[in-house]
């Protein structure tokens, strides 16, 4: 039978929708789509069933008992909290024993030099190692009880891994530093957790820590250095009092003096977790072994059914490891005795580094798939070119809503195998959190490439997550059910008219998730923890009929303009950023003021685009200068906040075009890629000041 009687007999919907599009198209396009069919008729008759959900997804949480509206997942069988999933795994040293005889002693953590394969250390070796490392810290004085805090200031790589098994197998606590922070904050960490001992990978961080030693961070009395150094760090460093090891001769040292592990209970301190926040001195946060385990234990509960994990499962590691986005994932990993390859700790050859790995977990944030995205639809620069991606992605979509996942559809093959190439080939499951996605953005990709991509949201004083989209719900502008380690309840913000009895409030969480405090600073860890043990994360939430999270707003960063009406910056700047030319926005108001104004970076990939077809044309710089630019951005920007139903005093009256991105070597962004409002208002305060200048009142 020839295909095109094969495709008179089908009358699929799907096949409906291919012929009117075809009908549209010029005869010689036409002709081609004669192929198109024929694999059209083959992928109807093959294609994977979908992926069963763990539950119904139109009620994914339930209300608990009580009053408080707070809610909890429906896989919980009961209103209790799942705390851990093996029962063999209730510490993070624990979580690595049992990663070890699951593996068999297989491969596990995995680096690279330039062009060369991947080299791996099995986890019989990475264990011995960890012992000799925290045989050396307890030989140098440390101890569980004492002095117990250690310093790790490092770029993603085993020894990092290395030196928080370490830790953990010793009952010490790990506290990540990472040089974002800048010196004073780095000092200033130090002191508040009295670090003598901290371990470093490159020459460069033992001297930002010498710069300390001069007024903070005097606590230091030996630097642990992965990389070489010269006779110089040596003497600069006895000057300021601290002695310098290399990691080589400090593991020979353990060695040489082996002690028996002192393991740790789960309601341990496992590390210090300092956020940078926007404002002020970074805050400890003190998260128990039994805090990182439930909220790993959640993920897998989430996930059994469905994804799987074994010792099959190759992870890309280039997150910090300094936040606990990463950290949890990493605990996903090792304990199902899979492999974790770091990156080369250049971010510009990630991509290299994927095509090598191959890994098949890739968390992500949202920041890269936005470049992922603008990438994929920039190669699409002929009009066929376009009409196939855009007819490509409705196909894949439309599998999506039906519950299919896959990556071997003729689409895939045609269209989407590039992208899907990028990323190793292998990928399947996809994480994204630390900050909001687009929706737009996160369906397309989900389509393209073809794997399991879920949606998280929390902080790191919940450890990393409090709610994950559900395996089977692939809609997207939520953040999912609660985790089943934590119930959310929703409490008013009246000031703002969000009230719980309309389902909408500030975000509240309690689980044993939830930290323990912060260090040594009782009045912030009053603020963030009310007396019923509720933490407040300062985002306002709203639950969906599904029993789904969404958030919609930030209680914090809120002002109140001269006509007396509250504005929340960060909802107005997450509708302008759908603005196709637009790559970062910063809405600003004050109280003495009657409206916005706004700092507007373009995307320096599509703004020349889609202004040529607005008849400008120049090099991007050119563009960021031009006013007839900045006026059609303005325009685009409005329009969407008007479709997105913005007040009209939330509506910006003028922008200024900026052509460099905020970043965080720039100061205006904190390493987990959020807005430093405060430093961005005073970085464009002349602007900003010209802006209301001009703007008649």
């Amino acid at each position: 039978m020839q295909a095109q009687d094969v495709l008179r007999q089908l009358r699929l919907p799907e096949l409906e929708d291919l012929r009117q599009y075809m009908r549209g198209l010029p005869t010689n396009a036409l002709m081609g789509m004669g192929a198109f069919a024929a694999i059209t008729t083959y992928w109807f008759a093959t294609r994977p069933k979908a992926l069963k959900p763990p539950c119904d997804l139109g009620m994914q949480s339930v209300e608990l008992p009580g009053g408080e509206r707070a809610r909890r997942s429906i896989l919980n069988d009961s209103d209790e909290h799942l705390t851990h999933f093996y029962s063999d795994a209730r510490t993070m040293y624990e979580v690595f024993q049992r990663g070890l005889r699951v593996s068999n002693d297989g491969p596990c953590l995995g680096s690279r030099k330039p062009n060369q394969p991947y080299e791996w250390q099995s986890y019989g070796e990475v264990s011995d190692r960890a012992e000799h490392i925290g045989s050396a810290l307890l030989h140098r004085g440390h101890s569980h009880t004492g002095d117990k805090f250690i310093g790790i200031f490092s770029q993603n790589r085993p020894e990092w891994t290395i030196s928080e098994l370490a830790c953990y197998t010793y009952s010490m606590v790990a506290v990540p530093l990472y040089d974002t922070l800048g010196t004073e904050a780095i000092g200033y960490i130090i002191d508040k957790a009295a670090i003598t001992t901290v371990i470093c990978d490159v020459p460069e961080k033992a001297r930002m820590i010498f710069d300390c030693a001069s007024g903070k961070g005097r606590s230091v009395k030996t630097i642990v250095l992965i990389e070489p150094f010269d006779s110089e760090l040596v003497t600069r460093g006895q000057e300021s009092g601290i002695e310098i090891l290399s990691f080589k001769e400090f593991e020979a040292l353990g060695k040489a003096n082996l002690q028996k592990p002192v393991l740790p209970e789960p309601e341990d301190l496992a590390l210090i977790c300092f956020t940078s926040g926007t404002t002020g001195h970074p805050k400890g946060a003190m998260l128990t072994h039994g805090n990182v385990i439930s909220n790993t234990a959640a993920f897998i509960r989430m996930t059994e059914g469905i994804l799987k994990p074994s010792n099959k499962d190759v992870h890309i590691s280039f997150l910090p490891l300094a936040h606990m986005f990463e950290r949890v994932v990493e605990g996903v990993i090792l304990i199902h005795g899979a492999r974790i390859g770091y990156f080369q700790g250049d971010i510009r050859l990630l991509m290299d580094d994927l095509k090598t790995l191959q890994p098949t977990i890739f968390p992500v944030v949202p920041r890269l798939l936005n470049r992922m995205f603008d990438k994929v639809f920039s190669q699409a620069n002929t009009p066929l070119k376009r009409w196939l991606l855009d007819f490509a992605f409705s196909r894949k979509e439309a599998e999506l809503k039906s519950g299919v996942v896959r990556k071997d559809s003729m689409w895939d093959k045609l269209i989407f195998k590039k992208v899907q190439a990028s990323l190793g080939g292998r990928v399947r499951l996809i994480i994204t959190g630390a900050a909001p996605v687009s929706p737009t953005i996160l369906t397309f990709l989900r389509a393209a490439l073809g794997c399991q991509f879920y949606e998280g949201y929390g902080q790191t004083e919940c450890t990393a997550g409090c709610s994950m989209s559900m395996p089977g719900d692939w809609t997207a502008g939520h953040v999912g059910p609660p985790l089943p380690c934590n119930a959310i309840k929703l409490v008013d913000v009246a000031e703002m008219n969000y009230l719980a009895a309309n389902g909408e409030g500030e975000v509240c969480v309690k689980g044993p998730n939830v930290f323990k405090g912060y260090l040594k600073d009782p009045e912030k860890t009053a603020e963030a923890i009310d007396e019923d043990g509720w933490l407040h994360t300062g985002d306002i939430g709203k639950w969906l009929p599904s029993g789904t999270l969404k958030i919609i707003d930030r209680k914090k960063n809120i002002f109140k303009l001269a006509q007396g009406e509250y504005v929340a910056p960060e909802k107005i700047e997450t509708v302008y950023s759908l603005s196709d030319p637009v790559c970062q926005v910063f809405v600003y108001g004050e109280s003495l003021k009657a409206c916005l104004v706004g700092i507007v970076v373009p995307d320096p990939d599509l703004l020349p685009i889609w202004i040529k077809k607005k008849g400008i044309e120049g090099s991007y710089s050119e563009l960021c200068k031009n006013e007839d630019v900045k006026n059609a951005i303005l325009e685009d920007i409005q329009r969407l906040g008007k479709e997105a139903g913005l007040k009209s005093f939330e509506q910006v009256r003028d922008i200024v075009l900026h052509p460099e991105l905020f970043s965080i070597q720039n100061g205006l962004l904190t390493p987990t890629l959020k807005a430093k409002r405060t430093d961005i208002r005073s970085h464009f305060s002349e602007q900003i000041d010209e802006l209301y200048a001009k703007i008649k009142m």
